[in-house]
């Protein structure tokens, strides 16, 4: 039998613009609180933001069988973009006003699958070290009972707005 999925999202110019209006952590939480809408890649993958502190973010995704691979698990990419986003907004946290960032890369190690089954999964990204032009970040991909799915680095390269 066919599945189908629909989905919608907003204008993305809505949170870009607001990125160069006040710093990084007060526009996650102006997201987290629903005054900003979500990226487009999080409807299209249907993660969700949970948590914002500075340096530290937490988003959600509870797997569904639109992010198998053809091997009956979620497919690494989905896995690495929920870390990538983890880790690139844990730095977007402490950005101060007139400052963005992009990811010079991510490394990712899997460690254990996941599938429908598994439940509802959490990236957990935080801040290592920040300088000038450079952040570092980390983020676990944790299920339910905290089981340890997933580890990710990345280095981010900071520039003005």
């Amino acid at each position: 039998m066919e599945r189908s999925r629909t989905f919608g999202w907003e204008d993305p110019g809505i949170l870009n613009a607001a990125m160069g209006q006040d710093s990084g952590l007060a526009v996650m939480r102006d997201w987290l609180a629903g005054r900003l809408p979500d990226p487009p890649v999080a409807a299209a993958l249907g993660m969700t933001l949970e948590e914002v502190e500075q340096g530290r973010v937490v988003f959600a995704l509870v797997p569904g069988e639109e992010h198998y691979n053809p091997i009956g698990s979620v497919h690494g990419g989905i896995y690495a973009t929920l870390l990538d986003s983890a880790a690139g907004c844990a730095v977007l946290s402490i950005l101060p006003k007139g400052t963005r960032y992009t990811s010079l890369d991510l490394n990712v190690k899997f460690l254990r699958p996941v599938t429908v089954d598994t439940g509802k999964v959490r990236a957990v990204g935080t801040v290592l070290k920040s300088g000038r032009r450079t952040a570092f970040a980390q983020v676990e991909l944790v299920d339910s009972a905290d089981r340890l799915l997933a580890h990710a680095t990345s280095s981010c390269m900071l520039f003005p707005a």
